[in-house]
């Protein structure tokens, strides 16, 4: 089976390096605009050969989409025009609806299988793959009532053999979801960190008393801002609307401050912590219980 990979970055370059080692793929094309990035696969051997976007897609059974989200919704119709018969084109998104409606009436719409691996790091490019970046991992597939079954199997297996579990959604709940659990993380990363960096004009003072708490919150602001300022574009009713429930309970939070609230501050943090439950669920761990006043490093 040939698999054609649009974008071997990270995503897409993990995702080939795990289908071709389980078996899944007998052959990895890579499609790339960058040629650099192009040369890079091809020397890590994450794909097998480079080509040109229509030569890719034609030759693929397989076709994964791992361009930035407005790149794929602008790509999407042109490449069902031209896939082979039988063949299956799946993307890795992080936003789900705007693709859907891209090709909502499209003749093979069902030829496409909407997909999300929730999987990822700050880092970019064919350089940042990694085998294993998915396994155990969740994978989000969208609107299966209008993929046609064995093109739905056959990105459900690619899934499976990544090593991920799949959750089945509509779109729209997809966008939603990530918006809370996965776009504002994002957002208050690069926030804070434009905070920091606006008033600490000197960098060897953030070094000196930047902690493990301060790392770890403000690692995402390494992220590429070419995949996620469209994401942010795309699904602005739902980043909104959680920016909006971010602002209520941050401008609460500051009040309590401002005022020597001291119970509600603690009160609020207290609840806080149950997200040590909901995390521990994610990751099939028992919820640890650091108690009052302990902090994890």
């Amino acid at each position: 089976m040939t698999t054609t990979v649009i974008g071997v970055g990270l995503i897409g370059g993990s995702m080939a390096l795990d289908a071709k080692a389980a078996g899944f793929s007998d052959r990895i094309v890579g499609v790339d605009s960058n040629r650099t990035h192009g040369e890079i696969a091809l020397q890590r051997g994450i794909v097998d050969d480079i080509v040109n976007l229509e030569e890719g897609v034609r030759m693929a059974d397989v076709i994964i989409l791992a361009v930035p989200v407005s790149v794929a919704a602008t790509l999407l119709p042109g490449i069902l025009d031209i896939i082979a018969a039988g063949a299956v084109v799946t993307d890795v998104g992080s936003t789900k609806r705007a693709l859907c409606d891209a090709v909502r009436n499209h003749p093979r719409r069902g030829r496409y299988v909407p997909s999300h691996p929730i999987a990822g790091t700050e880092n970019s490019g064919p350089s940042a793959a990694l085998h294993g970046l998915f396994r155990n991992k969740l994978g989000i597939l969208c609107e299966s009532g209008a993929c046609d079954p064995d093109a739905l199997s056959r990105v459900k297996h690619l899934y499976t053999v990544l090593g991920m579990r799949l959750l089945f959604m509509e779109a729209d709940d997809h966008d939603r979801h990530v918006a809370y659990v996965s776009h504002i993380s994002h957002i208050t990363s690069f926030v804070l960190a434009t905070t920091v960096l606006e008033i600490e004009k000197s960098t060897s003072t953030i070094f000196d008393l930047a902690g493990s708490g301060f790392e770890s919150t403000v690692r995402l602001a390494k992220s590429s801002p070419d995949m996620w300022t469209p994401i942010f574009v795309q699904n602005a009713q739902f980043v909104c609307e959680a920016l909006d429930a971010y602002i209520k309970n941050i401008t609460a939070f500051r009040q309590m401050v401002a005022s020597g609230m001291s119970a509600d501050l603690s009160r609020t943090m207290e609840d806080a912590n149950e997200i040590r439950r909901v995390l521990a669920g994610l990751n099939g761990k028992p919820a640890e219980n650091t108690g009052p006043g302990q902090e994890r490093r």
